[in-house]
């Protein structure tokens, strides 16, 4: 029984078989990172950065669909006018992005790289 054992051991694939077997999951990782994790984190990265940059007077469209004029701002929330004197209060991660001159969500720019 113990003649088994001992066939199945250095003889059976060695160091190199062990590291070699990891290569296609190592592949795997990479190509999920530079293809998903990457552009992702590039992403969250510019929405973070065009939320710090709000101010008055901005055309926004909320992740909703609500198109206005932001009006006022604190830390958290935004004030925004939809209407004549209607203004409504969003939290200001619910701001999706700017709005073009003729009123269509404009996608935030990537910046070359």
């Amino acid at each position: 029984m113990t003649g088994v054992a001992y066939a199945a051991g250095p003889a059976a694939g060695g160091g190199a078989g062990g590291i070699a077997s990891f290569i296609p999951l190592i592949l795997i990782f990479a190509v999920f990172y530079f293809m998903l994790i990457r552009p992702q984190q590039k992403q969250a990265k510019l929405q973070q950065q065009f939320l710090n940059e709000l101010k008055n007077g901005n055309k926004v469209v909320t992740k909703g669909g609500i198109h206005g004029t932001i009006t006022g701002l604190t830390d958290s929330v935004v004030t925004m006018e939809i209407a004549d004197n209607v203004r409504i209060k969003v939290s200001r991660s619910a701001i999706g992005s700017p709005l073009t001159k003729d009123g269509a969500p404009a996608p935030l720019k990537t910046g070359g790289g």
